[in-house]
């Protein structure tokens, strides 16, 4: 049984592929197989899903052919019905979490498939999804705690030559109005106007994120973006979030050589104001941290506003060599019990 990729309580087992294929089992199958307590496989839209729940009502869901969390309803305390959901997910299944694995010659979508589930009593699930792209194994563990859940990847090269790409675990993030949306924890890192990253959940749609913007309303406060390649500091302890904006916080690249240079931190907070939540994200293994909002685009896809934020190494591609792996994690916690 191998040990987690995470210190966290839960271990996950690794056990042979003979385990269901996704595409070709009934969910019946799969649930027969690998339900348990606090996991419930079933379909939605057509779509093999999982949910998981812990002991204090927390749960989320996971479709499994894309390895998307469509859904994070932690418990909290002001809720008649004590759960809120964080994740920003349209009906087509944009937004919510999603895994990003870009590499070079690469083609076509990841097909996921489960490999196994584990579980300490019911305040601890998770779900362990395999697929293989060339010459890469590809290990994605989702679990869910009472306070907290975590996705983690695993990537194994079973190749002769070394493999390059960029990797990030990015998350679209709900909440109650624009205006009352920031960030805490990111003050005195470096950090420089950046591209959206492309993948599959995205919401905006590639013109859109690329477009400027008109502050309107929202013009007290305003400050133009940055040019791209532009390394700044933040200076203010708060970034709001309100007008539309992409970047990417890390070590410049040409500082990350020296001996002595400032490191990025590993956790941030996302604050909404209009519901009272807050809820840190802890990047573990990725360099990056990318930061997005869409500012007045947001109006087109629902009255509630949302931002894109997560672990990522996009900089510098992360090279696998031979026989050997890498593996990265991202947790988001909270506090509002």
């Amino acid at each position: 049984m191998a040990s987690s990729i995470l210190s966290l309580p839960v271990p996950i087992t690794a056990r042979t592929r003979a385990s269901a294929s996704v595409i070709s089992t009934p969910v019946e199958t799969l649930d027969t197989k690998f339900g348990r307590k606090g996991i419930k496989f079933f379909e939605s839209n057509g779509i093999p899903s999982v949910e998981l729940t812990v002991r204090n009502g927390s749960s989320l869901k996971l479709q499994i052919p894309d390895a998307h969390v469509a859904s994070y309803k932690p418990k909290v305390y002001w809720k008649d019905d004590g759960f809120e959901e964080v994740l920003y997910t349209l009906p087509d299944s944009r937004g919510g979490i999603g895994l990003v694995i870009n590499e070079e010659k690469a083609i076509g979508p990841l097909d996921w498939t489960v490999k196994d589930v584990d579980s300490d009593s019911i305040d601890a699930v998770q779900v362990e999804l395999g697929c293989t792209r060339g010459t890469l194994d590809i290990t994605y563990v989702v679990s869910l705690y009472p306070l907290s859940m975590s996705t983690a990847v695993i990537l194994r090269n079973s190749g002769t030559k070394a493999v390059s790409l960029t990797s990030a675990i990015l998350g679209h993030f709900k909440f109650k109005t624009r205006r009352g949306s920031g960030v805490q924890g990111l003050h005195g890192c470096s950090y420089m106007t950046y591209p959206p990253i492309s993948f599959p959940y995205q919401i905006l749609t590639p013109s859109e994120a690329v477009a400027s913007e008109d502050p309107g309303f929202f013009a007290f406060g305003y400050q133009p973006e940055k040019k791209p390649g532009e390394w700044t500091v933040q200076d203010v302890p708060i970034t709001v979030m309100k007008h539309k904006l992409s970047r990417v916080y890390a070590v410049p690249p040409a500082e990350r050589s020296k001996p002595f240079h400032r490191s990025l931190v590993s956790k941030y907070e996302i604050i909404d104001q209009g519901r009272e939540l807050f809820f840190r994200l802890i990047r573990m293994g990725f360099d990056d941290i990318f930061l997005s909002s869409p500012g007045s685009y947001s109006d087109k896809y629902g009255k509630e506003y949302f931002i894109c934020s997560g672990s990522a190494s996009v900089l510098i591609p992360l090279v696998v060599n031979p026989g050997e792996e890498w593996r990265g994690a991202q947790i988001i916690e909270h506090d509002n019990l």
